[in-house]
């Protein structure tokens, strides 16, 4: 069984490193993007319609797709006072307690983030001439991430492999 979950970690490291690659280059294009606007803006004393929500589509594809990786790799914030008074069994459930509540945040985040993508599907942003979806489709992404990654952690827990928590050196998958 620890042989599979290593089969499946390898696969959801390489899609941890992609969706953080896309995240990079997100946030880069979006710093080009404003950079533009402001030498547009200030050197040529005209404006570029399309940066401000361009930028904004753009920082939500990284903010997701980063807060999902941040969930693989034990990044996020927590909450572990607790943790530190208690058996390493009983922090083992309360680790993975957290995972569910993060995976059932995910399924959220993709439920109604496909349900606001449907409803303004029909729209059309005016500076970018692209559906109103297209704001929406990064939150359903990122959220399908949280839930696979968050699954992979307490699978991880559940096979008796590893997982990382903020603070920890990482895992090699």
């Amino acid at each position: 069984m620890q042989d599979r979950m290593k089969q499946v970690a390898q696969v959801t490291s390489l899609l941890a490193r992609i969706a953080l690659w896309i995240a990079g280059v997100g946030l880069v294009a979006m710093t080009a993007i404003i950079a533009a606007q402001v030498f547009w803006r200030y050197v040529l004393n005209d404006s570029l319609s399309w940066s401000e929500p361009a930028s904004v589509m753009i920082m939500g594809w990284f903010i997701f797709l980063g807060a999902a990786v941040g969930i693989r790799e034990g990044y996020h914030l927590s909450f572990d006072v607790l943790l530190h008074v208690l058996p390493d069994h009983a922090k083992l459930w309360l680790h993975t307690v957290s995972d569910v509540v993060v995976a059932c945040f995910g399924a959220g985040m993709v439920w109604y983030g496909a349900e606001l993508a449907g409803k303004t599907a029909q729209n059309t942003l005016p500076s970018l001439g692209i559906s109103g979806a297209f704001d929406f489709i990064p939150l359903v992404a990122g959220g399908a991430l949280l839930v696979l990654f968050s699954i992979e952690r307490v699978a991880r827990r559940a096979t008796g492999l590893p997982t990382v928590r903020f603070g920890d050196a990482p895992l090699e998958d």
